[in-house]
């Protein structure tokens, strides 16, 4: 499944307040904006297929749109009168949600719709799919409360069939908490009051909202794990309402040719060789087309298309015995930037699709064939673009409950000092990251888990490293970036500004991979593409972007250097200027390249060279 599909266009009712405030909608343009934000259709925000790895391509609606909303004390009940509209994905504090207020701790965000659901859906059991909502959530329909979930960063899902009434009109209505960092939640960069490093709120629905129709018995998910090394493909299928003699037919196609099938009992997991396998990687990643479909008394029951990809990530020591990251069983130096995600005027939402891959794209074009994907999850269609261009991804988990801070440095073995977290923030970590890795499994752009970052919550740290490990053995664990370093997980992670530099070879080298987590941090200010006026700060100040990038070269040199004695990956800071960080590649509003691109990628690719690991 290589393109993205449209939403499926029907009329939906809005709210009554919604109706009455409907043409008042628009950007708040207090501060940067991109682009894209001009781009943005108030009648069908982000539009696409929001579920790429599991697509039924008819009888879905996309809810994004106008809502109405309102704010009111936590313990009020549910308001009588709502306040205005309030733009859909967005978060309610970002300038894109046309409302551009604070909620806190002490209050309650409300949404309301009308929908109408057509009479394609008749006769259908009724889902409907939150791709993120930030924090606590419960959803009432018709007035009875449909469901509940507690998560920021992974998606969910609610039958509503039964609370469903006569006729077409049916009420939405979403009840959100989110204390930020007031709470036991994992909450990311948000924080109260913004300063530095610490970026503004996000509360509320910030992925797309969209109803499903699906019969009695469907196909909820699926896990598919490449084995290159046995060249096959293993899927196994999650079935809602699964009947005995339920049987699973498993196509891999390449393009519009069957190249393997198979059909095992529902509950089994198929193996499947694929025959003359197609490896993906950076500079070719072909991916395979996938489709699965529940088979009752020889008649098809339900169909999902998807895909995969044939690609191993895994490590092993070098002639000198210096453990190495591989990729297809062969040494890639894999390099990129910490990447935040954030935009001045969605935060965790981009504009955009198009804005969204632009991000991606120019990545791409600077050299780089990996992206750390720092403390924060995206949508799924972010994943999916990844895959389609071969973009590699370490994956953060969000991070909660800051306050330990680091006890050793490189070169020492003893353990650091993990947090004393209470057992609900515990709780909310562990089902959190549990929920993500569910989620973002099937993406093969992901090739590492970072459970951790710099000690910023850091806890039980042997006991979740090796949880993620078996979780998922297909990917490599890299336990604490930058944190308390402990001898467990596959990687140890060096941060470092603002000068390449990278852990003890002859300390860390045999048993785990090297890897500079985080370095550089170059800033440069540009007038009129800050989100402040003032306060703005870089690792290294620089006042000309060819000063910039004199350093930025001389820090990748640095860098060909430390490769042949061990290094593996590097993470330069960062993509782009996030709030009053100014150290990114491309300002903020994504509108200035601050050094030039062609060079960026002259100097990056050099990294990329088999000669420097003999």
């Amino acid at each position: 499944m290589k393109k993205l599909l449209s939403c499926f266009v029907v009329s939906l009712g809005i709210a009554s307040a919604a109706n009455a405030q409907g043409t008042q909608w628009h950007v708040i343009k207090e501060r940067i904006v991109t682009r894209w934000a001009t781009q943005v259709d108030p009648k069908a925000p982000l539009p696409e297929y929001p579920r790429p790895l599991l697509v039924r391509s008819n009888n879905w609606i996309n809810l994004n749109g106008l809502w109405s909303y309102a704010i009111t004390p936590k313990s009020q009940a549910e308001p009588t009168n709502y306040e205005g509209n309030i733009l859909v994905p967005f978060a309610v504090e970002s300038a894109l949600s046309g409302v551009g207020r604070n909620v806190g701790k002490d209050s309650l965000l409300w949404y309301r719709n009308t929908i109408s659901i057509p009479s394609s859906m008749k006769n259908k059991d009724i889902l409907l799919h939150f791709g993120a909502v930030d924090w606590q959530t419960e959803v009432f329909v018709n007035g009875k409360s449909a469901g509940k979930h507690e998560g920021g960063y992974d998606p969910f899902s609610i039958n509503i069939t039964s609370y469903l009434k006569k006729g077409a009109k049916q009420d939405i209505t979403v009840r959100v908490w989110d204390p930020t960092d007031d709470g036991p939640q994992p909450a990311g960069k948000q924080v109260v009051k913004p300063e530095g490093i610490w970026y503004t709120p996000v509360t509320g629905i910030w992925q797309t909202v969209w109803l499903e129709a699906v019969g009695k018995s469907y196909i909820r998910s699926t896990k598919n794990t490449p084995d290159i090394d046995k060249h096959t493909i293993s899927v196994a299928a999650d079935v809602e309402n699964l009947q005995e003699g339920d049987n699973l037919k498993i196509e891999v196609l390449d393009g519009i040719t069957v190249v393997a099938q198979q059909q095992v009992g529902a509950r089994e997991t198929a193996v499947i060789t694929v025959n003359n396998e197609k490896l993906w990687s950076p500079s070719a990643p072909f991916l395979y087309d996938l489709k699965v479909t529940l088979v009752r008394n020889n008649r098809p029951v339900d169909e999902i298309k998807s895909y995969f990809a044939m690609r191993k990530i895994s490590m092993a020591p070098d002639a000198n015995g210096i453990q190495r990251m591989l990729l297809n069983n062969k040494f890639l130096f894999q390099y990129g930037p910490l990447d935040q995600g954030w935009w001045p005027d969605g935060l965790y939402t981009p504009p955009t699709y198009e804005a969204m891959v632009y991000d991606i794209d120019q990545l791409k074009k600077m050299g780089f064939n990996m992206i750390r994907k720092h403390i924060k999850v995206e949508p799924a269609t972010y994943y999916a673009y990844c895959d389609k261009v071969g973009m590699l991804l370490w994956q953060d988990m969000p991070s909660g409950d800051r306050g330990n801070g680091w006890e050793n440095r490189p070169g020492i073995l003893d353990h650091g000092t993990d947090k004393n977290r209470t057992p609900e923030s515990e709780g909310y970590y562990r089902k959190e990251w549990n929920a993500i890795i569910d989620a973002l499994y099937n993406y093969p752009s992901i090739v590492v888990w970072i459970p951790f970052n710099e000690a910023w919550g850091q806890f039980k740290t042997t006991e979740i490293t090796e949880w993620t490990m078996k979780k998922d053995p297909s990917r490599l664990v890299n336990s604490a970036s930058g944190g308390n370093f402990y001898p467990t997980g596959h990687i140890i992670d060096l941060h470092n500004y603002p000068h390449p530099a990278m852990p003890r070879p002859d300390v860390f080298g045999q048993k785990q991979v090297l890897v500079l987590g985080e370095f550089g941090g170059l800033g440069l200010p540009l007038e009129g593409h800050t989100w402040q006026k003032n306060k703005n700060w870089g690792y290294q100040s620089f006042k000309t972007s060819e000063e910039m990038f004199k350093k930025y070269e001389a820090f990748t040199e640095r860098i060909a250097q430390l490769i042949p004695l061990g290094l593996s990956a590097a993470v330069y800071t960062q993509t782009t200027d996030v709030e009053g960080e100014v150290n990114g590649f491309m300002t903020y509003d994504r509108q200035v390249d601050k050094m030039p691109v062609d060079k960026l990628h002259e100097a990056n690719v050099k990294l990329y060279d088999p000669a420097l690991v003999k």
